[in-house]
């Protein structure tokens, strides 16, 4: 098994584990990534030991071992976020600084602001929105499932 192997609950489960300030056990994991059962976490636990990642002490807890890139993530101080909301929020920038061009125009009598800025202004926003958007899905998929609660209750 190699370290690209990492995804899904794995990649979650390793994600809590770089998050935990101190060594976890395997009912905190089940927890913290809100997985179905012990057995499932272990068993995450065990492919991530197997990996070298992490590491098991004398007392039955987890702690990190390594801290490793993950294809198409950047670690952001304990965080694992995805390359395309680093993507979106340089394009975030991009357009507010050109809606402040354009602001500018409105005050400044000599800036001119042509059809050709405002066709590329629409382009960086369209970039903004495809980076954010699947920035969040694979931001969702790294988060732990979250269980919703729109269930009506029958009395």
């Amino acid at each position: 098994m190699t370290i690209d192997a990492i995804e899904g609950t794995t990649l979650s489960v390793y994600a809590f584990i770089v998050r935990s300030d101190e060594p976890v056990g395997v009912r905190d994991v089940t927890r913290g990534a809100e997985l179905s059962s012990t057995s499932v976490a272990h068993r995450h636990l065990q492919k991530l030991e197997t990996l070298g990642l992490i590491e098991k002490n004398n007392y039955g807890y987890y702690t990190l071992r390594k801290k490793t890139s993950i294809e198409g993530h950047m670690w952001v101080g304990k965080n694992l976020v995805p390359r395309l909301m680093i993507y979106s929020y340089f394009f975030m920038g991009a357009f507010a600084a050109e809606i402040s061009m354009i602001l500018a125009s409105l005050v400044i009598t000599s800036v001119v602001i042509d059809m050709r800025f405002l066709f590329l202004m629409g382009i960086t926003f369209v970039g903004v929105c495809l980076f954010l958007i699947e920035g969040v899905m694979l931001q969702r998929k790294l988060s732990p499932k979250r269980v919703k609660q729109n269930q009506v209750d029958v009395a």
